[in-house]
């Protein structure tokens, strides 16, 4: 039974169906969280091995590779990354992504703890965590106040403002940035200690065996039981000074008498600065599955209440990465709100009818929001890909409902009662409307299921078009016809075609007669379209738009904090001057706000520095990338520093990589490769981890005289390492306080430090008693590499290109062209990671998705038409799209990227939706009016070109907003979609609507050929489909 005639014939049920579906849908749009994107589960493993003081090679042979050869057996794995550095070795695990995160992690944890015994003896446990891309900081404050000072802020910000801040719901993580750290100093006097032959560490051991709680056994007085505890610890750092201590050969003395003891502050390793002054900053992650928005204001409120607990305490925000996702979302309804209205204005400039225009209005609304009712059930939120499905169909939703209504204008001109109209009309188009739909479902959906990374965000985006599309298809079938039957009024008078259907007419006539000069030229598009192509810039996310940058500074390796600290300073005002900055944030040796997810804890050295800019509101400035361009020009004269402007997210940098195990050939074929890439023009700065090399000081123990002595190699740098920088934390006394631990750190007066041969004359434990360092063994300056990076177990260089604007297959193209790398030496090769194999991964899965969509409309079009052959008609539509979004790319100056393969995609849908109602409507007139061929092509295209050139209208109008990015939200990434779609859509209805009739003639042609076939070799005149 036909739905139309029964909803006209039964309105109540109807209505009420559509009640209970918006009542629903609004509820769940409530419920759905906002965010920026969908938040993805990556099974990406790191290992974190850390043994302070050792060497990037020395890590890299005792550590590094036995855990890289551990992991490297396990199934699933895809890369190994490696990153060595001083006193830590970070070794990340990325497998493939269907593999469960949990799977992944047991299977690492457990392949770390088989090789577990045969790393170094002191090297702390290993920490095995997930990769968490939720995890990233969304806010930064600083916080500043005339009370405190830096002490007191920096516990003020880990106990009082972290405990505040993870009551929050959706607050993952708080992180203090700079600040310092609490602690108590005992330096050592060298020459008392050599006077007592004692040695830092004989005094760092004692102390800790004295300063100590220890528990110890049980009584059993009076009839009941006692615990009993040895309380030997001291509350200040006055009563540690008169602490006795007792030395290895039996002597004692006062801690006072060879040391001086201060309770202060740890040596800063760490810095924050707001616009040049010193602050305590803060970071604030939000947990998996929040909404950055919410989290976003509560943050704020949580902030507000500390500060009226607080006077006089300034919270600034340094940060913000939850304004550009309000923004979007914003910005996204407001387009969706213009869109629907361009829309309905193009309904009504045709039918000049209201309430014609009004029913078909009503459609839009009611095919969203019962959308988001599977949304919500697939567990979606509301981010940038379903708000770019959303915007994206909002076009295509009013079509269905306009097909609907002209057809049953049509009728009421007939003069017939708006009843009577409606069914018949209804009735006559059912067909081609539900072809349609489901054309654009089987476009959508197949992205749905899409591999790689890129198949995780469009797994949102395939089902959010479908979902919305199906809604539309149940609101035209259902509803449509129901209000019309009961809300337009009979039309009394004539009505004349319009001027340009004569004009049409006969340029359709001429096109079907002369039809081979149609095909002609219509191929000649095609290839010509085809050889647009190499023009078009391809990349992979077209860069955005936001207010906020970055600078990453890098000093040489032994660069110290204060040095840090006064280039951090020279470039803030460097960039300060450039116009349409506002702010500067900078951090040293912490903070990860904004950086790459992908590229692991790395920036945590006193060498690096992250100056985060914010700049003016979009609408006041030129585009982020003019702006990074003047910073960069800034800073093109800072010396000594390596830098590098804009956010570590994707559509900034070409990573390339040069990999192999002999690191001599390794470190010739990157500065060989260094030196071409300087020749490619227009790129930002390029930097290599090749050439980072770091003196050091080499201590070579005289064998034969150590064993004489009986000195141990380990003795040496125990002695060493204590004196200098104090003994590891694990193994330090502390002080006990009423809310914390205070660590007790013993070691020389930091001005040893600064001469040589005052570390010669310590006293090294030795079995004839303490023996004179100097006389064991020699100290001398030394190099070696500051970083090791390895990739899939062996070594490599990573050169790090900023793109500054340029299309990232351009740039990866100019590389391969480069001599240095058609020429590497031999065990020396080129590997592509990070943007460049996920845009490869990108393409080769859309072209499969493309494909199935392609295929799945044949066969949706041929299960409605019970024909194998018209349906080839229809998919002749689909080459024509191609040629006109192309040129709309060249036009706007677009890059070919994802968003524009997402438009392309859904033209797929629309331009097989132009000929579907042609080619029904000419099937319908040669089978059920007895028209000759050539009638029922011109009925088809004087009943249908209005239709078509309608729904093209509001489609076009529909995401005009969008291509022209106006609004509060960055256009950057939907814009090239728009563009893509609009420029395709034109050409294909153009085209379709001449070309059609043509093909249509065509293949019904080839169609009586088979017949006659078919005929000859079965032997008789079966009718068979094709021949009638």
């Amino acid at each position: 039974m036909n739905v139309s005639t029964w909803s006209i014939k039964n309105p109540i049920p109807a209505l009420m169906l559509f009640v209970l579906l918006t009542f629903g849908g609004l509820i769940a749009f409530n419920a759905m969280k906002v965010q920026n994107f969908p938040d993805m589960d990556l099974p990406t493993i790191s290992v974190t091995v850390s043994l302070p003081g050792a060497s990037p090679t020395q890590l890299e042979n005792d550590v590094a590779r036995k855990v890289e050869n551990s992991i490297a057996t396990l199934q699933g794995l895809k890369h190994i990354y490696t990153k060595v550095q001083d006193g830590g070795a970070t070794i990340t695990a990325e497998f493939r992504l269907e593999k469960p995160t949990q799977e992944a992690l047991d299977d690492v944890r457990s392949a770390v703890a088989r090789v577990r015994a045969d790393l170094p003896g002191d090297v702390r446990d290993p920490i095995i965590t997930k990769m968490d891309l939720a995890a990233q900081p969304v806010l930064a404050f600083t916080v500043a106040s005339p009370r405190m000072d830096d002490e007191a802020l920096s516990w003020f910000v880990d106990n009082d403002v972290a405990k505040k801040l993870l009551t929050v719901p959706g607050v993952g993580a708080v992180n203090r940035v700079g600040g310092v750290d609490r602690q108590v100093h005992v330096a050592l006097d060298p020459l008392k200690l050599q006077a007592l032959g004692a040695t830092a560490a004989d005094v760092s051991r004692q102390l800790r065996l004295v300063q100590t709680e220890s528990a110890g056994g049980r009584t059993d007085l009076g009839g009941s039981e006692q615990p009993v505890r040895t309380l030997a610890t001291v509350q200040t750092a006055q009563e540690l000074a008169g602490l006795t201590l007792a030395l290895s050969d039996g002597r004692h003395l006062r801690l006072d008498q060879v040391a001086t003891v201060t309770d202060t502050i740890a040596e800063p390793r760490a810095l924050a600065l707001l616009n040049g002054k010193p602050v305590v900053g803060f970071e604030v992650a939000r947990s998996k599955g929040a909404s950055e928005v919410e989290v976003g204001a509560a943050v704020k409120v949580a902030l507000a209440e500390l500060r009226e607990a607080h006077p006089g305490l300034e919270v600034t925000e340094a940060f913000n990465f939850v304004q550009p996702v309000q923004e979007e979302y914003d910005g996204s309804m407001h387009l969706l709100y213009e869109g629907a209205l361009l829309a309905v204005v193009v309904v009504w400039l045709f039918l000049r009818d209201w309430r014609a225009t009004f029913v078909s209005a009503v459609a839009l609304p009611l095919s969203v929001i019962p959308a988001f009712i599977g949304m919500q059930w697939l567990g979606f939120s509301i981010n940038v890909i379903t708000l770019l499905a959303l915007s994206l169909v909002v076009g295509i939703l009013v079509d269905d409902a306009i097909v609907e209504v002209e057809n049953i204008v049509r009728h009421l001109r007939m003069g017939k009662t708006p009843y009577q109209a409606a069914m018949e009309a209804a009735d006559e188009i059912g067909l081609a409307v539900v072809a349609t739909t489901f054309t654009l479902i089987a476009v959508f959906l197949p992205t749905a299921f899409m591999s790689g990374i890129a198949g995780k965000f469009f797994k949102q985006f395939g089902w959010t078009a479908s979902l919305a599309v199906f809604a539309s298809l149940v609101v035209a079938r259902v509803l449509t016809p129901m209000m019309a039957a009961y809300i337009l009024k009979p039309i009394v008078g004539t009505h004349d075609d319009p001027r340009w259907m004569g004009t049409y007419l006969r340029w359709a006539a001429w096109c079907i007669k002369h039809r081979w000069i149609t095909f002609a030229a219509t191929i000649a598009f095609f290839v010509g379209s085809l050889a647009l192509i190499p023009l078009l810039p391809t990349g992979f996310i077209p860069p955005d738009d936001n207010s906020q940058t970055q600078v990453y500074l890098e000093l040489p390796p032994g660069a110290t904090l204060a040095q840090t600290r006064g280039v951090a300073e020279d470039a803030r005002q460097r960039v300060a001057a450039v116009a349409h900055v506002k702010s500067v944030y900078t951090t040293i040796g912490g903070g990860s706000a904004g950086s790459d997810p992908f590229a692991g804890g790395s920036n945590a050295e006193t060498r690096k520095a992250t100056l985060t800019i914010t700049l003016d509101a979009r609408g006041e400035r030129p585009r982020k990338q003019g702006i990074e361009a003047d910073i960069r020009t800034a800073l093109e004269t800072l010396p000594g520093v390596r830098t590098k402007v804009g956010l570590g997210g994707s559509g900034e940098k070409y990573v390339l990589v040069l990999t192999g195990d002999d690191p001599q050939a390794l470190q010739t074929a990157a500065l060989a490769v260094e030196k071409d890439l300087r020749t490619i023009p227009g790129l930002g700065s390029i930097s290599s981890t090749a050439s980072l090399v770091r003196s050091e000081i080499a201590v070579r123990p005289d064998f034969a005289r150590a064993a004489d002595l009986g000195v141990t190699s380990s003795a040496i740098a125990e002695t060493l390492r204590i004196a200098t920088v104090g003994d590891y934390d694990t193994a330090l006394p502390k002080l006990n306080l009423a809310s914390r631990q205070v660590p007790i750190v013993v070691k020389l007066q930091d001005d040893a430090r600064k001469d040589l041969s005052v570390l010669e004359r310590l006293p090294v434990p030795g079995a004839k008693g303490p023996v004179l360092l100097g006389q064991v063994a020699t100290l001398e300056f030394s190099g070696g590499p500051a970083v090791v990076d390895r990739y899939d177990r062996a070594r490599n260089v990573n050169f790090e290109i900023e793109l500054s604007g340029q299309p990232l297959g351009d740039v990866t193209q100019a590389v391969a062209a480069l001599p240095s790398i058609t020429n590497l030496p031999p065990g020396v090769r080129q590997i592509t990671i990070g943007d460049a194999e996920m845009m490869g991964e990108l393409f080769t899965s859309f072209g499969l998705a493309m494909l199935t969509g392609v295929l799945c409309i044949y066969i949706v079009l041929v299960l409605l038409f019970k024909d194998f052959l018209h349906p080839v008609t229809i998919l002749a539509a689909l080459p024509l799209s191609l040629g006109g979004a192309f040129v709309g790319l060249l036009i706007a100056q677009k890059s070919f990227s994802m968003p524009s393969l997402i438009g392309l995609i859904m033209l797929m849908g629309i331009a097989t939706k132009n000929s579907i109602l042609l080619v029904e409507y000419a099937i319908l007139a040669r089978r059920e009016q007895g028209m000759t061929r050539f009638e029922a092509l011109m009925d088809a295209c004087h009943k249908r070109a209005r239709p078509i050139i309608m729904t093209t209208l509001a489609m076009g109008a529909g995401m005009m907003p969008i291509a022209l990015g106006l609004g509060a939200a960055d256009g950057s990434f939907r814009s090239p979609m728009a563009v893509a779609v609009i420029g395709g859509l034109i050409t294909s209805t153009f085209l379709s609507l001449l070309v059609i009739p043509a093909v249509f003639t065509g293949v019904d042609d080839l169609g009586l050929k088979f017949g006659k076939l078919w005929r000859r070799v079965t032997g008789g005149s079966a009718d068979t489909p094709a021949a009638r």
